[in-house]
Parts: structure tokens; sequence; C-alpha cells
């Protein structure tokens, strides 16, 4: 099988690696909660790439993350649920719906500002429309937070779930007393230690970040914009370590940790 600009060549790559005993043994054992995981991964890596402003990067990214949406439609195929072309039949009937002043009323000449408004307007009747082909027993309830999309990353939902509750009063007025929760849940993570419960260490951990997103929406602090930073600090510091080992003609297994942490507090002077 050769390369092809077709996607009509990517969908037969995808059939191919999912055909049982010939296909790929790894592709055949995934289902769409396992994939899920990596179509968040290259969908930050596209990210990573317009960040850097590496064009090449960015194309090779997009195909993997074109190959995530062939990937789910492939094994929706197989449970005869949709096929690739309603996806693509399904995103272009939305966008000619949501854009009535391109390809219906070409006269209509919107303002940008205008635009959105037709735009969430349409959103709106499209969530109304989905709704109603629910079952009476799904939307028997409606939630301040069921506005609040399920696909964001986990610190992003976490900060729009608090910004909804807050609307109605549900929200502390001081930042200090976020930073109470958070020893509360701190202490609390020690309790399920001392237990040795990793369900309840796991609960507790996401209760803990939970109480440090809502304390980053107190102090005017984007949680995701403040853990890329930390991410990439730890990254510069940890890099000094290597190059002073390095150095010293030593590997990282051959220093202790004492070693380390004070190559670690030198990175952090000189910063």
């Amino acid at each position: 099988m050769t390369p092809s600009r077709d996607i009509s060549r990517l969908i037969e790559i995808m059939a191919a690696l999912r055909t049982p005993v010939t296909g790929c043994p790894w592709d055949l054992e995934q289902n769409f909660a396992t994939i899920a995981p990596y179509t968040i991964e290259e969908a930050y890596e596209v990210v990573e790439a317009i960040g850097r402003g590496d064009l090449d990067d960015l194309c090779e990214e997009l195909g993997d993350l074109l190959l995530q949406v062939v990937f789910h439609a492939r094994m929706a195929e197989e449970q005869n649920a949709f096929a690739f072309g309603d996806v693509v039949e399904a995103i272009t009937r939305k966008m000619i719906r949501r854009h009535p002043h391109v390809f219906v009323d070409k006269d209509g000449n919107l303002a940008s500002s205008h635009v959105k408004e037709v735009w969430d307007r349409i959103k709106d009747e499209e969530k109304a429309e989905r709704a109603a082909r629910r079952p009476p027993e799904e939307i028997s309830h409606k939630s301040l937070l069921s506005g609040v999309k399920a696909g964001q990353p986990a610190l992003t939902r976490a900060m729009e779930l608090q910004r909804k509750a807050s609307t109605v009063g549900f929200d502390w007025n001081d930042p200090r007393a976020v930073l109470a929760k958070i020893r509360e849940e701190a202490d609390e993570i020690e309790a399920a230690l001392d237990r040795n419960d990793k369900h309840e260490i796991a609960e507790e951990t996401g209760d803990l970040m939970f109480a440090l997103v809502n304390l980053a929406r107190h102090v005017d602090a984007d949680p995701e914009a403040a853990l890329r930073a930390t991410n990439a600090k730890f990254e510069r510091r940890f890099a000094y370590i290597e190059r002073a080992l390095e150095a010293q003609g030593r590997a990282l297994e051959q220093a202790s940790l004492e070693e380390m942490d004070a190559l670690w507090n030198a990175a952090k002077r000189q910063e």
C-alpha cells in the first residue's frame, strides 16, 4: 500500500489495521475509551506546534489528529453506528447551517459581531434539537452546569464549573478561604495515605486539584497556563542538573537525591 493525498487511502489503511487476524494486534485491541487519551494528546501537540510556529511539524501533527478521527469513525463503522463519510456530512451540514450569511443569503453582509450572534443562536437551536432526540429520562433534570462542555481539558472544565456555580452565589468571597480548603484537602490526603487506601488517595488528590483550580480562579490566574509555565520551569531546572552533572563527568543515576536537590536550588537561585 502506498501513501496518497486522498483521504480514502487513510481510511483503507485504518480498515486494514482493524481487520481481524491480518490487522495490527494493538489496533485491534483498542476501543473508544482507550483511544480517547491519544485523541486529546494529539490535539495538544497540534496546539504546541502552533505555539512554536513550526508549520512543518504542524502539518505532521494535523495528520496525527486526523488519524484519530478516522480511527474513531472506523470503530463506529464496525458497530454499524456511523462511518467517516457520516462524520464529514455532519460537520459540513453544521457549517452550512451556521453560516447562512455565506451559503444562503450572500447579501447579508453581517458584521463580525453579528456573525457570532447568529452562530450562538444556531448552536442553541442545535443543542435543543439534540436534547429533543434524547430519551425523556435523560433530560428530566436541567442542571445549571449542563452547559459546561464535557470534552474540555479537566483543568479548564473545573474552572468553568466553578464559574457557573459562582453565578448563583455558590462560591467563596476570599481567596484565603480557598487556601484553607486546600489545606483541608491536603490533610485528607494524608489521612488516606495513613489508611493506604489507593482509591481514596486518588479521590482526595482530585479534590485537592479542584481546590487549586478554584484558587487560581480567585486570583485571576489561568490554571492551564500556570501549569504549562511550571512544566517549562521544571524542564529548565532539570536540564541545569543534567548539565552540571555532565560537566563533572557523572550521569544522573550516579548522583544522590541530596546532590540533585542542591543543584536544583542552584538553578533556582540563578533564575
